[in-house]
């Protein structure tokens, strides 16, 4: 990995992998990019509208890319309020970017995928890596689709897709981003303001979740492994599994008066779709995935980070 260039990197994880990049490799390397600007960006962000080919196309060129960390895209929630521009960035944008990559001379595009991915009829435990994927919301549907269009590019053109399906990410830097489990992160952030926190969601319903920096970790590991250990171009990865009462009840052990108010909305038909936990043991045995952030580890650490924000 020469020179990176990463898509979506005022995202909720684009951010923080910038920031994991350059903690690895000198900042001449690492070219971020996005459609817009936000606070907590990098200072230098290159503007890139990923539906335009021509303009993803300069800045390989210009910048000598090898390597692309494709994050840009529309989450769950916000692409079910507007499908036709979740298609259109998430798997029109993708086309664009494996295209630039095949006519560029491009060696590796890293792409997240999601637990939106699968459906309904997906078993609901220990979700295996290859099963019935059938997803129900646009955003799953265009990063099924995705997955199978790197894959695609994999076999057809020489280039290394890798990708991950993440569970629902939490994050004390940034702030969600319009996607079915940003629930979470708002538990932690008005349990520390001492705010009322309104669930979306049914109290009991369990969906993976992972914390941000173990998915930095996994993205960049995953980019870093040898290719002749990888058994596919696909793999699930996970940490934990929660329900909105089960972490009301454990931050209510330090914030006592915390107590949510159930309101479920549309994106419950999102969650009834999804997994609970899945089954990673490929990305353990392939390439030493390992999660280091536990239910308690993870909360220390996300009130370390936004007790200072309080007020």
């Amino acid at each position: 990995m020469d020179r990176i260039l990463i898509t979506g990197a005022v995202g909720q994880i684009g951010i923080e992998l910038t920031e994991g990049l350059l903690s690895r490799f000198p900042a001449s390397r690492v070219v971020a990019s996005d459609i817009r600007s936000a606070a907590g960006a990098p200072a230098d962000i290159r503007y890139l509208d990923i539906t335009d080919k021509a303009q993803i196309a300069r800045l390989v060129m210009e910048e000598r890319i090898d390597t692309i960390f494709h994050l840009a895209a529309l989450l769950s929630a916000r692409g079910e309020q507007n499908p036709q521009l979740a298609f259109a960035v998430n798997l029109g944008g993708l086309l664009n970017v494996l295209e630039v990559a095949r006519q560029h001379g491009v060696k590796k595009v890293i792409m997240p995928s999601t637990i939106g991915a699968f459906g309904p009829d997906t078993p609901k435990i220990d979700t295996p890596d290859d099963t019935l994927m059938r997803p129900t919301s646009m955003y799953g549907i265009t990063k099924l689709a995705g997955e199978l269009l790197l894959d695609y590019y994999s076999r057809r053109s020489g280039i290394d897709g890798r990708s991950l399906r993440f569970p629902g990410i939490i994050s004390s830097r940034t702030e969600p981003g319009g996607g079915t489990t940003d629930w979470a992160d708002d538990f932690y952030r008005k349990a520390v303001r001492g705010e009322k926190a309104i669930c979306f969601l049914r109290a009991d319903t369990r969906l993976p979740f992972m914390y941000m920096p173990d998915a930095v970790e996994a993205l960049i590991g995953l980019a870093l492994a040898e290719r002749s250990r990888l058994s596919r171009s696909v793999y699930n990865v996970h940490s934990l599994t929660l329900a909105p009462t089960e972490l009301a009840k454990f931050l209510q052990s330090i914030f006592p008066d915390f107590e949510p108010l159930y309101q479920p909305d549309s994106r419950q038909s999102i969650a009834d779709s999804w997994p609970q936990s899945l089954d990673d043991h490929h990305a353990r045995t392939d390439w030493d995935w390992s999660p280091q952030y536990d239910l308690q580890r993870m909360t220390a650490d996300m009130l370390k980070n936004l007790k200072p924000k309080r007020g």
